[in-house]
């Protein structure tokens, strides 16, 4: 993606409603293990549950969740400064203080987020990668469910969307061989009974071509 014009100004502009990790190690081996935890308190101002979407894109999602649910405070986390300075002027703009975007790649999410912190997390049309050989580099691999282990409550769900089908299953697969249960499960979102879902920059564009949704909640008993 091309550097969006004014990026660093639009930045900066933003630094309220966005935290910045820039790390060295791309391989994701060198610091992996330093930790630097958030101070949630700190962050937000109180000690209301935290949520999390993963690859939040230009903040549709994040934005109109936390609009629904002020009692809630959410982290919204995109690794492209060009795509997540949207969402950070979205939420400024509309005046939401329950959301703070975070700058970051998935992996070293671990060495921010204190463990047994997050109640629930999101993973809303996240890339397939569908060649085999990057199976791995997919949210819902067993690398990255290690990674949201460290920081996921006992009992907090993980609730997934996409358009492909492949990932779909994939993403039962590895969530089912992690310990996870299913509930509200949807092979064709858009022609379920399902309420209360919120629509994405993605989806929109999916739904608009005739695509179907895949959806899951999955759980830990």
């Amino acid at each position: 993606m091309r550097k969006k014009k004014y990026l660093e100004d639009r930045l900066e502009a933003v630094g309220d409603n966005l935290i910045i990790i820039d790390r060295d190690d791309r391989n994701f081996n060198a610091e992996i293990n330093t930790e630097d935890y958030f101070d949630f308190k700190e962050i937000f101002g109180n000690e209301n549950p935290v949520q999390l979407e993963i690859g939040c894109g230009k903040g549709q999602f994040a934005c109109e969740i936390a609009k629904r649910n002020p009692n809630i405070n959410f982290i919204a986390v995109e690794k492209s400064a060009n795509v997540i300075v949207a969402g950070c002027e979205k939420a400024k703009e509309q005046g939401i203080n329950n959301l703070v975007f975070v700058k970051c790649s998935a992996e070293y999410l671990k060495c921010y987020l204190p463990e047994n912190s997050i109640d629930r997390l999101y993973l809303n049309f996240s890339c397939p990668f569908p060649k085999k050989k990057y199976a791995n580099h997919r949210l819902t691999a067993k690398p990255f469910l290690d990674v949201y282990s460290t920081f996921l409550k006992s009992d907090a769900e993980i609730h997934f969307k996409t358009d492909n089908r492949g990932l779909f299953e994939f993403s039962l697969e590895q969530l089912s061989q992690y310990g996870y249960c299913f509930k509200n499960v949807s092979l064709d979102l858009h022609a379920s009974d399902f309420e209360g879902n919120i629509v994405t920059e993605y989806e929109q564009k999916f739904v608009a071509l005739g695509f179907p949704i895949y959806r899951l909640e999955a759980y830990k008993k």
